[in-house]
């Protein structure tokens, strides 16, 4: 049986927010048998509980933000990415301030963090949304489409005019009963261009932003003086950003998303065209190895226990 997972213990982290340029502190906490990912505003008074969910999703400018009785919580994306990877089902994020800390900006320090504290079964069958029919939205010329898929596999191309993304390639596919989480998606940062800058900081956004935390261009090369971690690694951020914005569902995906120049606005609005149609979706779990499909039961092949 595929069991669902949480932490062995707790464990905590502080940074800065990417867009807030705010101290945080984060705490994840194990959590029982379906609780499904839940965070909380410790900072407020009384605390603001939010759990993941794609209504919940407010304001998309830039990261996938979170928002209740006038609370927000941004930027949990790369979190809830590496809680995909990772196949964490049940887990409880505390967060003393509006945003999830931006790390590295790649989901590898989270990753780091869920495998520090230790993973460990529950008792319970895993739940996965199983896609029964083909669901896409377009905007323009950007789209974003679930089809039935006995896996889990992504499919997504950008463009940008710029010579280092044309270098580092505009298209990823990637098939996690196949490839690593951890090894070829998980590393990938997130980036912009310096001419970008003002404008995003006169929104209040990007205050908290530097090389640390980002891949930084300017009209001809990348500034990061270590260069790229990984082949095609614009287009892999944006896949790991997908893999988060996906995971809002509240359960892992069985499906093949396909994607142009998506973002976190696309991706939640595909979230809730897919749950407002109930004949293109189905959940299901897999009690008995031969009624598991093969793609299913290599999904996570990477994942360690402690």
């Amino acid at each position: 049986m595929l069991k669902q997972r949480t932490l062995k213990t707790l464990i905590r982290a502080t940074g800065v927010g990417l867009h807030s340029g705010e101290k945080v502190t984060l705490v994840l906490r194990p959590a029982a048998v379906g609780t499904g990912i839940v965070f909380t505003r410790v900072d407020l008074t009384p605390p603001v509980v939010i759990k993941a969910d794609p209504y919940a999703v407010g304001d998309t400018r830039m990261a996938s933000c979170l928002e209740k009785d006038g609370a927000k919580l941004g930027t949990v994306e790369h979190l809830m990415s590496a809680l995909a990877g990772l196949g964490i089902d049940n887990l409880y994020v505390d967060v003393d301030a509006e945003e999830i800390p931006i790390m590295d900006g790649s989901a590898a320090p989270f990753v780091f963090l869920l495998q520090s504290a230790g993973i460990v079964e529950q008792n319970a069958a895993k739940r996965f949304l199983r896609i029964k029919k083909t669901v896409e939205v377009q905007d323009g010329d950007k789209w974003a489409r679930l089809s039935p898929y006995d896996g889990f596999r992504l499919e997504f191309s950008i463009h940008f005019n710029h010579p280092a993304v044309d270098r580092s390639g505009m298209e990823v596919t990637v098939d996690f009963a196949d490839q690593s989480y951890i090894r070829d998606i998980s590393r990938a940062r997130t980036f912009g261009f310096t001419h970008d800058v003002e404008a995003m900081r006169a929104q209040g956004l990007a205050l908290g932003g530097s090389l640390d935390n980002a891949i930084v261009m300017d009209e001809y090369r990348v500034l990061n003086t270590e260069g790229l971690r990984l082949p095609a690694e614009f287009v892999r951020h944006k896949v790991l950003d997908a893999i988060g914005d996906l995971y809002l569902v509240g359960a892992p995906m069985l499906a093949l998303f396909s994607a142009h120049k998506s973002g976190h606005a696309l991706n939640n609005r595909l979230l809730r065209a897919l749950l407002a149609d109930a004949d293109a979706w189905e959940w299901v779990s897999f009690d008995l190895p031969e009624t598991t499909p093969a793609r299913v039961a290599r999904l996570y092949p990477d994942l360690q226990f402690i």
